[in-house]
């Protein structure tokens, strides 16, 4: 008959099964608690379109691949959907340029007819100046370009 030694490892390995077990309703508890979002800033008119946005949190941009990107939804109330040819978000003093915007996917909107989504293209640093720039390109190639001031609570 085999004999075990009375380690420490074999006095306490159930242990370990036991907390792997109890993890997973740890991680569903995190999971169904709902995320709070910042409220939704006011609705300006972009060409023919209500444009409604919201942040999706407070903090400061991302690095995401070789850009810095903020998080935005973005509602459109009035208008369809449907008529916009092309959407971006960007961040700065002046909205980046349509041409600069079509060479990269980072910036577009994207998403449903009920909500639009959006890595919007932002420096590293906001500055008093900066605004969030809307930019809708319809069908029938006109631009049409919106903005809102930076909350206070985001400058440094």
């Amino acid at each position: 008959m085999a004999r075990r030694k009375n380690t420490f490892w074999n006095r306490n390995k159930f242990k370990l099964s036991g907390l792997i077990l109890i993890l997973p309703i740890y991680f569903l508890y995190e999971q169904l608690q709902p995320p709070v979002f910042p409220d939704a800033w006011e609705e300006k008119s972009v060409g023919p379109f209500e444009v409604a946005i919201q942040p999706l949190n407070n903090d400061a941009p991302y690095a995401h691949h070789d850009d810095w990107v903020k998080d935005f939804a973005a509602y459109v109330n009035d208008g369809e959907v449907s008529n916009i040819r092309q959407g971006y978000v960007s961040i700065g003093e002046e909205p980046v340029a349509l041409e600069a915007l079509q060479k990269d996917d980072v910036g577009i909107l994207h998403g449903s007819e009920l909500l639009q989504h959006v890595h919007a293209i932002a420096p590293q640093q906001y500055q008093p100046e900066h605004r969030v720039w809307v930019t809708l390109q319809t069908w029938d190639g006109n631009v049409h370009k919106a903005s809102w001031q930076l909350p206070g609570n985001w400058l440094k």
